[in-house]
């Protein structure tokens, strides 16, 4: 009987081992579905793109990057301004962004009361909810009259002497679409940072305060490098949101297909061309164009977040060591 109970038991136990490594392989197998369907997309959107743009890459080969040319009725087109537009407009908004969110994730996660961060919480929260295309009418009714009235003549009459800060005042421009992606990647780069600060562990902050450390000393000395991953992630994370926006930036950046130095003056960038301009498209040379600029955008924020993450890698195995 003992031996009988001890060969049932491991019966069971060989079967029970039996469908743990089944399990174990189903779910790699649909992990490793799921990964590779990833990639077989994103190889697919780059082969149809690719395919689509073919007559605008026959024509223009790569002088479509260096043109400034965007005549429709001559088949002439060159990416050189929308490219411009969409990477000046991407740094103004990181720039305006980057520190306030910082700022709120540091305010959230050390210094607001408790009973302040919950609705504080929920409230940048919901803006991240907030449809792009209302940002853009805000911008183009609110923020724009209050630009052309106060902050760019303010500029102009205090920092005019600086080519940035020159020109028409008419509240649109490259400016004011810096300032409205700015607010709309806020909330994105401030909740994922805040959740970065708050899983700094309480005894890494607490041994710092004991030998005498400010909070900034905390912030600066233990926070901030033990979620740097994090915040540089948060970080990308919005600029991949800034390289792509399309309605916000379309209401209120100009649409106007030149370079100027300055910020007050209207521009173009990738994503408002295709909205403003994909219908419009009666010719295969000029559907080709819009195709093509689709491409360069797609490739732009593919390399920028890419060489983001080999830079993150290896300033972090830097630092290791």
């Amino acid at each position: 009987m003992a031996r009988s109970s001890v060969a049932k038991e491991c019966d069971t136990d060989m079967k029970t081992s039996a469908n743990k490594a089944w399990g174990d392989t189903l779910f790699k197998g649909m992990t490793l579905f799921f990964a590779t369907g990833i990639l077989i997309l994103f190889i697919a959107i780059l082969i149809a793109l690719w395919h689509e743009s073919a007559p605008a890459i026959d024509k223009f080969g790569l002088s479509f990057l260096t043109s400034t040319a965007w005549n429709p009725v001559k088949d002439e087109f060159g990416a050189l301004i929308p490219m411009a537009g969409t990477i000046l407009s991407t740094i103004l908004a990181m720039l305006i962004a980057v520190p306030l969110s910082i700022g709120v994730a540091l305010f959230l996660a050390e210094l607001a009361p408790v009973w302040m961060r919950a609705p504080f919480g929920t409230a940048i929260e919901l803006l991240a909810a907030i449809p792009s295309i209302v940002y853009g009418m805000w911008g183009l009714f609110v923020l724009a009259p209050i630009m052309a009235d106060h902050v760019q003549p303010w500029l102009a009459e205090h920092l005019g002497f600086i080519p940035l800060f020159s020109g028409p005042q008419m509240g649109i421009g490259m400016l004011t679409a810096g300032l409205v992606l700015a607010l709309m990647i806020l909330p994105f780069i401030a909740s994922v940072t805040r959740d970065v600060f708050l899983m700094v562990p309480q005894n890494l902050k607490e041994a710092a305060y004991g030998m005498g450390a400010t909070t900034w000393e905390v912030v600066r000395d233990v926070m901030i490098p033990y979620g740097k991953k994090g915040i540089v992630g948060a970080v990308f994370l919005g600029m991949g949101r800034a390289l792509g926006e399309t309605m916000a930036v379309t209401f209120v950046i100009g649409n106007a297909y030149h370079l100027s130095w300055s910020l007050f003056a209207p521009g173009n960038s990738i994503a408002s061309t295709l909205a403003n301009e994909f219908t419009e498209a009666d010719s295969d040379v000029y559907l080709a164009s819009l195709m093509e600029l689709g491409l360069v955008l797609f490739l732009l924020t593919f390399l920028v977040l890419g060489a983001a993450q080999l830079w993150l890698k290896r300033g972090i195995e830097g630092g290791g060591k």
